[in-house]
Parts: C-alpha cells; structure tokens; sequence
C-alpha cells in the first residue's frame, strides 16, 4: 500500500510541507515543453502522472492530470484542468484509455517504480514520455563542490535511467534534454549560470532534495557560495557558464513507443 502524508502527496517528500510556493519557481520552460510535445506526437489524449502544479502539460490536447498531494492539485492554474487525486500504482482508468502518456519530475517520487510504469504502459495505446535525471551524471554540476550531499541524495532517489527504459519495453529511447541558460523551471541544473539564484531559500525548497539533507548543509552551502562569488572564486572555476547558451547534464526524456 503506497505511503500517503498529511495532505495526499505519496512518496517519500511531503509536499504538504515543502510544496508552497512551488510553482513560482518551477514554471515550464518553453524549450523542454516542446521536446515533450514531439516525443507525444500526435495524440489528442494525454494522460499526465504526478501531475503536480500542471508544467508540461499540453494546452491544445485534451489532458487527464493525476496528483496525489492536495498542496500540489491547489497550485495548478486555472486554465489546466483540476487533477485527480491518485498514485501512479494505481491508476483509476481502463486498459488503452489515454493516446499517450507523459511523467516529469516524479518517477523518484513514486513507491513502487515498476508497479506505475506497468500502470502507465496498462492505460495508454500509444507513446509514453518520462523525464527524468540519471543519477550517475547528477556530479557533474558544480552544486557537487557545495552541497555534495544533496546530489548524493538525489542519486540515491533517481532510478536509474536503464531501469525505466526497460520497463517501458525494446522500442524505448532515451534523450538527452538540453537546458537553456535562462531556464524557466527551477530544478537544480536549471541555475548552471545563475549561481546567485540558489541563494533564494524558496528556489532550494522548490528542490526537493533539500528537503532531505541534515539542516546545517543550506547555511553552510550559503555561506561556501556567496564568499566565492564575492571573491571571484566561483567564476574563476565556473564563469563561462554564465554565458554558455545549454547545458548538458543529468536531464533525460525517456520515450517508449508501442
């Protein structure tokens, strides 16, 4: 049986707690919601699993949102349709129901990973879209100099990518998705030139890997960041990020076709 807290969210972050304010900082970026749209194709039916605050959701398909945590199901806009409140493990539709099926930011959240992904394969026809991060390329972001315990947590939540595409069957592709400088969705790798954004409490809350780490690791990783920006340490290591236009790093959008 899945584990639910106080306010539905299930998984192992209660976004009961660390869900407010969330989708002021991780609105959909315009550059990855179009990488999603291609790998849908031309499915008119979507169905969207750990739906959260609605990002990457198609506005000109007919979308069904599930979302399990009642913090998240309140914070999607108005001109999305309202979530369902359910978990991936057991998703309330019949066989073949959806054309198409998407999961961004959620596949660490879920308890059993191959019990949603059987269910997601159970209820779609067509093409199914996972994006993701691959946990053995999470180091590669300087936030490793700073806070290495945050992406050793994030390692250890991400399943690994080979794992999904197995699950999702022999036709499964896996994609790189590049970020762009000015990244609009605030995950992690989303500030690679914009150091100084994660020095905002509310954009390492809208992580949730924070959430995890013992409490002296932010203020630590406050105080290790603004004393190189100030000195020019940072830039010295990382400054050509500021201007590099993409960033490849752990993002991935797995895409299994029937």
């Amino acid at each position: 049986m899945n584990a639910r807290h106080a306010d539905g969210s299930a998984g192992d972050a209660d976004y009961g707690v660390i869900g407010a304010g969330y989708a002021r900082y991780r609105r959909p970026e315009p550059s990855i919601a179009a990488f999603i749209l291609a790998a849908l194709g031309d499915a008119r039916t979507i169905l969207n699993v750990g739906a959260g605050a609605g990002s990457y959701e198609p506005t000109d398909r007919t979308v069904t949102a599930v979302e399990p945590s009642a913090s998240m199901r309140a914070q999607r806009p108005p001109h999305l349709p309202p979530a369902i409140d359910a978990t991936a493990e057991a998703l309330p539709f019949p066989d073949a129901s959806f054309d198409a099926a998407m999961a961004t930011f959620t596949v660490h959240q879920w308890t059993d990973l191959a019990a949603g992904l059987a269910e997601m394969r159970r209820v779609t026809a067509g093409p199914i879209a996972i994006m993701t991060c691959a946990p053995d390329e999470l180091d590669c972001f300087w936030l490793n100099d700073y806070a290495p315990e945050v992406l050793a947590v994030e390692a250890r939540r991400y399943p690994p990518v080979a794992t999904i595409a197995a699950a999702l069957g022999p036709r499964t592709e896996v994609l790189p998705v590049p970020i762009p400088l000015l990244c609009s969705d605030g995950f992690g790798e989303a500030y690679y030139g914009r150091p100084e954004a994660l020095l905002d409490p509310g954009a390492r809350r809208a992580c949730s890997a924070w959430s995890f780490v013992a409490p002296e690791v932010a203020p630590r990783f406050v105080t290790a960041l603004e004393r190189d920006l100030a000195s020019g340490a940072w830039d010295d290591m990382y400054g050509d990020l500021r201007t590099q236009p993409h960033f490849i790093g752990s993002l991935k959008l797995i895409v299994g076709r029937v």
